[in-house]
Parts: C-alpha cells; structure tokens; sequence
C-alpha cells in the first residue's frame, strides 16, 4: 500500500518512513504545504498522512484544494491540536480521520489499514470501544467519553488515557507508557510522565475513575473512585 506522509517535522516523518517501511508500506513524504499536491497527483497514494502546521500552505488549506480537485484517496489528520472543535473542523474540511500527537505507532498503522480498507471495499469488523466504569474509548475517533461528554484532554493527557483505556483493568508499566506518550522523544526526561499522570489524575476527579500509581508496576485506571 502506498502511503503519502506530509509532515515537516523532520525527526517524525523520519521515524514514521523507516518503521511503516519495515511493515511493508511504500511511504512518499513531503515536508512543505506548497509541494504536498504536485506529490499527491504524482505518487496517486492509497490513503494521506497529514500534519496540519506545514510551511507555506497549512494542512486544512491543502486539503480544501484536494477535495475540491476531486481527488478522493482517504485523509488521516496528524497534528498536536487536539480540541474537539480542531478535529471537527478537520473533519468537516475532508478529512477521514484524525490522530492527536502524540500518538501511538500501532495506532497510526491500524488507523490507515482501516481507511485503505473501507476505500477498497473489504469489509472489517468495527473497533471495539473500551470501558472503565463511566469512561468509554471510541476505538474508531480515538475520543474519550465520560457518559456521553467527550473528554478535553491535552494530547498528552488524552494519549496516556488512551493507553490505559486500552489495558482496562490491568496495570501499564512506566516505561511503556512513555513510549505512548513521548513517542521517538530525545529530549524528554522519564520523570515527565508522572508530570503527565499528575495531570490527568486531576482531571479525572470527578468521573468516578481514579488513576491509580502501583510502584513498581506502573499505572492502571480503577473505576468506582
């Protein structure tokens, strides 16, 4: 399958072309707005990888003038704006899905498996969604629901509730989680996931979960807090 990546961070878009080219993938990249549609017309891609913050042309411009070039192939937004009201302006622009950095690798593949699937027409079985007491992850958006409000996290926040919601029940070690969260990060220290963990256990206090540090294991979500 083959993959146009437009992302101009370059330590990124270098990760995501070698790891998706050892599973298999053929990845075109580009890095700048005002190239990413010659490229397009070019490589005729199976399914799009698209950053929203390019230079010269930002990313929902750049899809606007697809879409209105009738050019149909499959759209995954990739950015850190990760409101709700983003991902439905990305949405409403032409996009097909949307992934909040930072992000799982796994996810990322899965996520454009599917769109390369539903283009083709091979039927696929729909994504679970995963639950710990009132917090519900929609597997297909990657939203996080308590009842039926969707959660306002920060990306990170929202990656680190992804990761455990996909674990219910059982705990996720540090180390993993900072993998999750801080994917391909250099600079980053270890400890900044607890920073991160901090955080999101506020946030949660009043859902009815709590997240719960078990040392020497890592973290788990507990219902019923």
């Amino acid at each position: 399958m083959k993959l146009l990546l437009i992302e101009d961070d370059p330590s990124l878009q270098a990760t995501l072309t070698r790891t998706l080219s050892r599973r298999g993938w053929a990845v075109s990249s580009c890095t700048d707005g005002a190239l990413a549609l010659k490229c397009w017309d070019e490589v005729v891609p199976d399914v799009v990888a698209l950053d929203l913050t390019l230079p010269h042309i930002d990313g929902l411009n750049l899809l606007t003038t697809a879409r209105q070039r009738g050019w149909s192939t499959p759209v995954l937004i990739l950015t850190a704006r990760g409101t709700v009201g983003d991902r439905v302006i990305g949405l409403n622009t032409g996009a097909d899905d949307y992934l909040a950095k930072p992000f799982d690798l796994d996810e990322l593949e899965a996520r454009l498996r599917a769109l390369c699937r539903r283009t083709q027409g091979t039927p696929s079985s729909p994504a679970p969604s995963l639950s710990v007491g009132p917090l519900r992850l929609d597997a297909d958006s990657g939203a996080v629901y308590c009842g039926a409000e969707v959660l306002d996290l920060a990306p990170r926040e929202l990656a680190l509730l992804q990761a455990l919601l996909a674990r219910p029940g059982r705990a996720v070690a540090k180390e993993r989680l900072f993998e999750l969260v801080f994917p391909g990060a250099q600079d980053v220290q270890y400890e900044a996931i607890e920073v991160v963990a901090y955080r999101l256990r506020k946030r949660l206090a009043d859902t009815g979960v709590a997240l719960v540090t078990l040392r020497g294991l890592g973290y788990l979500l507990k219902a019923g807090a």
